[in-house]
């Protein structure tokens, strides 16, 4: 619980509603809306979406970073993207990216409708994965103002290149996948994948024991309801492989003129992606390195997140 760690973070200047909204496809997407309390109700006010990271919950980082913008006078809205948490979509854990961009698109939709916000001052933080849905997103929906990602993790690449990186691991990854399919379409039990390990010994990799010490701890774990402990993390082995279809970063530069803040920490295993988003990315564009942070430790570790400095992003965009 170093550096302020406090991803169930909860403030008395805030107010927190749970609300529901459908996507495109009709699918229920369950959110948490956050309004500070002295809001006045009756003229309308910037909104900021909050994605969490990719296997995780709302209630994973995603609340956090929601309540701490709301304290600075942003209405927030923090959701569980489809297939996780308590929103729509069968079989649980399912990858569909396609799917993940709508939902940010359904939380500008829900926003735009509610009569003390301005639909015109929207804003998105994606963190890890959400940061690739988000700009996925914001590439087709004008409406995403201004998109701030932290320690962005593009799942295609991570498919594509660090899960399956030669072109006989990935024929054998596609031709596990598609049997599982003809398993599963017969009845069969659903198989999961990746995720966070559910213990630890002398052989665990360093970054999956930074990921247990969030998932896995007190710091972090949560199971919603209706769900297994072992489930939790783990997208199934079928979809998996939709990633590989998944390019966030082509096409970035057509966000512009709308802005875009990268923060990424100084030894984020996943650095790597958000130097290639920033590259990628035309004006306005703004990199933030958070000196000796980590991946995860962007996710709640309050000490480290510069809060300062996203709110100044959305408080000169929006």
């Amino acid at each position: 619980m170093s550096n302020g760690a406090d991803n169930f973070y909860t403030s008395d200047k805030v107010t927190v509603q749970k609300v529901n909204f459908k996507n495109q496809y009709q699918m229920m997407i369950v959110g948490n809306l956050f309004v500070p309390k002295n809001l006045d109700k009756k003229v309308q006010h910037p909104a900021i979406i909050v994605g969490h990271p990719f296997g995780a919950t709302k209630e994973q980082t995603s609340n956090l970073y929601a309540t701490k913008m709301a304290e600075q006078g942003f209405v927030t809205l923090s959701f569980d993207l489809s297939f996780w948490g308590e929103s729509d979509g069968l079989s649980r854990n399912v990858v569909l990216p396609d799917v993940y961009a709508e939902d940010f698109s359904a939380a500008a939709d829900y926003l735009s409708s509610q009569a003390f916000v301005d639909r015109n001052r929207i804003g998105v933080i994606g963190i890890c994965a959400s940061g690739a849905f988000s700009i996925s997103a914001a590439k087709v929906d004008p409406r995403l103002k201004a998109i701030a990602t932290v320690n962005l993790l593009d799942m295609g690449t991570v498919a594509r290149n660090l899960n399956m990186p030669t072109p006989e691991l990935r024929r054998a990854g596609i031709a596990e996948a598609a049997d599982q399919r003809d398993i599963e379409f017969s009845g069969g039990k659903i198989k999961y994948t990746g995720g966070t390990v559910h213990e630890i010994d002398e052989k665990t990799i360093p970054l999956q024991r930074e990921f247990f010490d969030f998932y896995r701890t007190p710091r972090g774990e949560y199971t919603p309801k209706g769900w297994s402990k072992e489930q939790t993390t783990h997208p199934t082995l079928a979809s998996f492989v939709k990633f590989l279809n998944f390019y966030p970063m082509n096409d970035i530069e057509s966000i512009s003129p709308r802005p875009i803040l990268f923060i990424v920490g100084e030894q984020a295993i996943s650095k790597g992606f958000t130097d290639t988003a920033y590259k990628l990315a035309s004006q306005p564009k703004e990199l933030v390195v958070v000196p000796g942070a980590g991946h995860v430790d962007l996710y709640d570790r309050v000490n480290l997140i510069p809060f300062d400095k996203i709110t100044t992003f959305f408080k000169k965009n929006l």
